[in-house]
């Protein structure tokens, strides 16, 4: 193959995630890494899959809006709010490790502050996935009718949110499973009251971009992301970025308005 129809069949993959600390120069080669264990596995060319990070929703769409930004893997509440934008098809769920493919999610607040939905109106929800208030309201929130009133704000200082929610500052902190696990461990603990688990849902996905990466090409690499786990050639690559693996993706239906 010439350099030229390698180029051409280049596929750029771009990670994107609010609200979770992280460089992108400290990412690039673990980035790079996945890149060629995933292109190994599907039997692309060496060199076809190349990989982005961005830390943040404007970067990450910024990035997505390249022609050749042809696969996103993004965590759910991203795919949530722009996935119809994009035209995100998804390929698998991603496993991470400490966590697995799906996970709850928990509202906490300041104990004896809330006795349910309707005194959210006085409040602010806060969240690393407070950017995606479809997220929110119809996925992590979905057993409660979250009032139009309460605002919802994206934050990646979860422990300052926590501090504050605790002081009595008028705020409910929605945390994803490994934040939940961390805040029982708080001195302030005894302060908070989770009110609200949510269904499992996933973690994050992984997702074709439009019509950009042709179906077949697809579906070679939906076939070697399912089988990257039990490689081990690809253990330390998935490592990299504490996944375990990809399994089929199992997308739950969004709460009804």
């Amino acid at each position: 193959m010439t350099m030229g129809a390698l180029l051409a069949l280049t596929t750029t993959l771009v990670f994107c995630a609010p609200g979770y600390p992280g460089a992108a120069e400290d990412a690039q080669p673990l980035l790079d890494a996945f890149a060629g264990a995933a292109a190994s596995a599907a039997d692309w060319p060496a060199g076809s899959l190349a990989a982005l990070y961005d830390p943040s929703e404007a970067g990450g769409l910024e990035k997505l809006a390249r022609p050749e930004a042809a696969l996103a893997l993004v965590p759910f509440p991203f795919y949530v709010r722009h996935a119809t934008e994009l035209h995100l098809a998804p390929l698998a769920q991603a496993d991470v490790e400490g966590v697995g493919s799906e996970q709850r999610w928990t509202l906490i607040a300041r104990r004896g502050q809330l006795a349910g939905p309707a005194a959210l109106k006085s409040l602010t929800i806060v969240s690393v996935a407070g950017y995606s208030p479809e997220f929110v309201r119809g996925y992590a929130l979905a057993a409660w009718s979250v009032p139009a009133e309460t605002k919802i704000t994206a934050t990646g200082q979860v422990l300052g949110a926590l501090r504050r929610a605790a002081a009595g500052d008028g705020l409910a902190v929605l945390l994803d499973q490994e934040a939940t696990r961390a805040s029982a461990t708080l001195p302030f603990a005894g302060d908070l009251q989770p009110l609200l688990t949510s269904a499992p849902l996933p973690v994050a996905i992984i997702a074709v971009v439009g019509a950009r990466l042709p179906k077949g090409r697809a579906a070679q690499l939906r076939a070697a992301l399912l089988s990257l786990g039990g490689s081990s050639s690809a253990r330390s690559a998935l490592a990299g970025l504490k996944l375990r693996g990809f399994v089929p993706a199992k997308l739950p239906p969004a709460a009804s308005p």
